[in-house]
């Protein structure tokens, strides 16, 4: 049975991917808590590896957050996530570990990227100014997978997914993304009978949202393709693969599904002095598509599921 070491298996992805593997059966999963394994330090990654005998690696670690987190903690964001993922990925060729499987985020992509956003579209133009530095941190990380790929003949591959939301997400008031920080403020609201629900940016944005359950089959698809079959539907210097819904919906009808899902019947206000972010974020998924994978989870249905987390974890928000 092979053996599977899964980077940040306390995450939201880390979690789902985690689940899916032992219900499968068919891994012996290797994790590691903060306190065992701080994965800034190279020495004590590097000495994690040559401890264990592993087979696959998924790195699904990162340090992550919504607009107000990237803003304030922009020096945090680029330094923790260059060092987290050039620290797996040496420690992992060191090891002679063949298969890779390395997570991003779809905010590789130029700002004004033509929609949807196609894998070439990678180093085309400017950034996002609002997570710049975590997106040229998982840029980094896909070209250092390229890089031991072209030079070592692994086998490391990436995957970009699009706004992820579901069960184990961070739902902290300020510092988490869209969609929790949403369900939180609809859920207090309709407690508490308010009569309005402010809304940060103008609602026009567009983004597309993928089920935390949707990503981790497609990593776990993904990792399982053979080589030959992953080369032909990739490229050395454009390896990585987009996963999503290929669907986007405004952050204004994003608010109403919300609101639809926590029963709150207020009002809907958007402060427009608050970021937008980038205007638009829709990934082609059409690679992944003639790969046999498409998501199963509508935004609806996913929500749904996630508030049913969230209610029955409230005590852990409330500390």
């Amino acid at each position: 049975m092979k053996k599977i070491f899964i980077a940040g298996h306390r995450g939201m992805v880390g979690s789902a991917i985690a689940r899916q593997l032992q219900d499968q059966g068919e891994a012996a999963l290797l994790t590691a808590s903060r306190s065992e394994l701080d994965l800034l330090n190279q020495q004590a990654v590097n000495a994690f590896f040559q401890q264990h005998r592993i087979d696959q690696v998924i790195i699904a670690a990162a340090k992550v957050g919504g607009i107000e987190a990237n803003n304030s903690l922009p020096a945090e964001f680029i330094y923790q996530n260059l060092m987290i993922e050039a620290n797996l990925i040496q420690a992992a060729h060191q090891a002679d570990i063949q298969q890779l499987l390395f997570l991003g985020s779809s905010c590789i992509y130029p700002r004004e990227a033509p929609q949807p956003m196609v894998e070439d579209a990678l180093l085309t133009g400017p950034l996002e100014p609002t997570n710049e530095p975590y997106a040229i941190a998982k840029i980094a990380g896909i070209k250092l997978c390229e890089s031991v790929n072209r030079q070592y003949g692994r086998d490391y591959r990436c995957v970009m997914p699009s706004n992820l939301y579901g069960p184990g997400d961070n739902f902290h008031p300020e510092h988490s993304h869209v969609i929790p920080a949403l369900l939180r403020r609809f859920h207090e609201a309709t407690q508490a009978n308010a009569p309005e629900v402010v809304i940060w940016g103008t609602g026009t944005p567009r983004r597309e949202f993928l089920y935390v359950d949707d990503m981790a089959a497609a990593c776990l698809h993904v990792l399982n393709l053979d080589t030959e079959t992953y080369q032909a539907n990739t490229q050395p210097m454009c390896s990585h693969i987009n996963v999503g819904t290929g669907v986007d919906v405004t952050i204004r009808e994003l608010a109403e599904i919300i609101a639809h899902v926590t029963g709150y019947r207020g009002q809907l206000t958007f402060d427009s002095s608050k970021p937008d972010g980038a205007p638009r974020k829709l990934l082609d998924v059409s690679r992944l598509t003639a790969l046999g994978w498409q998501a199963r989870y509508d935004l609806e249905a996913g929500l749904r599921q996630t508030y049913r987390w969230f209610l029955n974890n409230l005590e852990r928000f409330r500390r």
